[in-house]
């Protein structure tokens, strides 16, 4: 009976850890139509559409629970294909309207994909973080993957480059 009881609070001590954790994938959009400077919310390019299929191949064996976007073309166009192969709605977001901490209490427990721009990701990555660690992504970069885990207080975060999956 005492081992039973000190298993069951090992147990619940340790699945309590694990729903107190999050894991938050955030991307650039993929490679937009540059061809009318004018245009503020292009669309994808051939190379930006299939960078979303990649993205997608990439996410097709992770468990994604939500997905953030800005509200741009180029940015939902990114995520389509993740969001329909996991039967995701985007969730619509304003970078410039973030609380960190809500959001963080809001998605404790689950994996997140947020997709956003050259210099909106790496501003969101350094506030969940909570340090001024990454810079804007250099306007030509559509490869780069935030990962930040967050379990209490502990922050595991890096940045790694997708170019092409590994056969």
């Amino acid at each position: 009976m005492k081992y039973t009881l000190i298993l069951t609070i090992l147990f619940l001590s340790c699945n309590y850890q694990v729903n107190n954790c999050v894991e938050i994938y955030l991307i650039r959009h993929a490679e937009k139509d540059r061809t009318d400077p004018l245009n503020k919310n292009p669309h994808l390019n051939e190379n930006g559409k299939e960078r979303s299929l990649l993205w997608n191949e990439y996410f097709e064996n992770n468990k994604i629970d939500a997905i953030y976007s800005t509200n741009y073309n180029r940015t939902i166009e990114t995520i389509l294909p993740i969001s329909i192969s996991k039967g995701i709605k985007p969730i619509i977001y304003s970078p410039s309207n973030i609380n960190y901490d809500s959001f963080l209490k809001k998605v404790k427990g689950k994996t997140i994909l947020v997709v956003g721009h050259s210099n909106t990701i790496p501003d969101f990555v350094n506030g969940l973080i909570e340090e001024d660690y990454y810079e804007q992504i250099n306007d030509t970069v559509n490869s780069n993957l935030y990962i930040v885990k967050k379990c209490s207080e502990e922050i595991n975060h890096n940045v790694i480059q997708i170019h092409a999956l590994q056969q």
